[in-house]
């Protein structure tokens, strides 16, 4: 497994479709996935819109681009993420990217940067486009970065997705007796739903996830060795 610590990202940020205020936060969301050698901001930064951008690029070191809206209606600053996005590919130096945004136009981008063989991370809002979140290796939701839900939202259990969800993973890493190993259940999600992640229902971790939903049964079984170390089974409940 690569340590995250010497896995080089590019963070490309479109400031139209990001929240400033959540900047702390994102990164340090970025830091679970790797380095941001590269953090570059975009936007037309001669207009008051992103004005409250400013203490944030200064904080925390990211570089704005300046790009000119030449023409109303036509997004030229997609663009010019997009031609340095390229850029920054061409040159081999990376290992991923992070693209921020909640736009569609970032679709393409995503895929052609997976065939490269580099790993996409997406952030954005719920109202992403499907096709932007399923372009990439993994899309998280920025509502997760705000403050936890309130206690009472944290019960999945009756989650018209949740369920079917788990269920399908189960079934398809599990042995013939049912039971699959919740890392593999956790591996197989992930790979299928980019942006599946168990803060959406509250939950910090999957393994606090899985235990508080009631139609999984679940077996603690421990290494064959002298540690105390555990694995986690999960299956379906009859």
């Amino acid at each position: 497994m690569l340590d995250k610590r010497t896995i080089k990202l590019a963070v490309l940020i479109d400031a139209d479709n990001a929240q400033a205020s959540l900047v702390a936060e994102l990164l340090a969301e970025v830091a679970k996935f790797g380095v941001a050698s590269i953090k570059r901001a975009y936007g037309d930064w001669t207009t008051t819109n992103l004005k409250q951008w400013k203490e944030h690029l200064n904080k925390h070191a990211i570089q704005p681009i300046q790009q000119f809206s030449y023409t109303q209606g036509k997004n030229a600053t997609d663009a010019s993420l997009i031609i340095d996005a390229m850029d920054i590919l061409h040159e081999n130096s990376l290992d991923g990217f992070c693209l921020i945004s909640s736009d569609s136009d970032f679709t393409r981008l995503a895929t052609r940067i997976r065939e490269s063989g580099l790993i996409v991370y997406g952030f954005g809002e719920k109202k992403t486009p499907e096709a932007f979140i399923a372009a990439c290796d993994k899309f998280v939701f920025t509502e997760i970065l705000r403050e936890k839900r309130d206690e009472e939202d944290k019960d999945e259990s009756n989650n018209a997705e949740l369920k079917p969800m788990i269920s399908s993973a189960i079934n398809a890493v599990s042995k013939d007796d049912g039971w699959a190993r919740l890392s593999n259940v956790g591996s197989y999600i992930n790979k299928n739903n980019p942006s599946f992640d168990s803060r959406n229902y509250g939950y910090d971790k999957l393994g606090k996830l899985i235990r508080n939903l009631n139609y999984i049964v679940i077996d603690e079984r421990k290494f064959n060795d002298d540690s105390n170390n555990v694995h986690i089974y999960i299956r379906i409940k009859d």
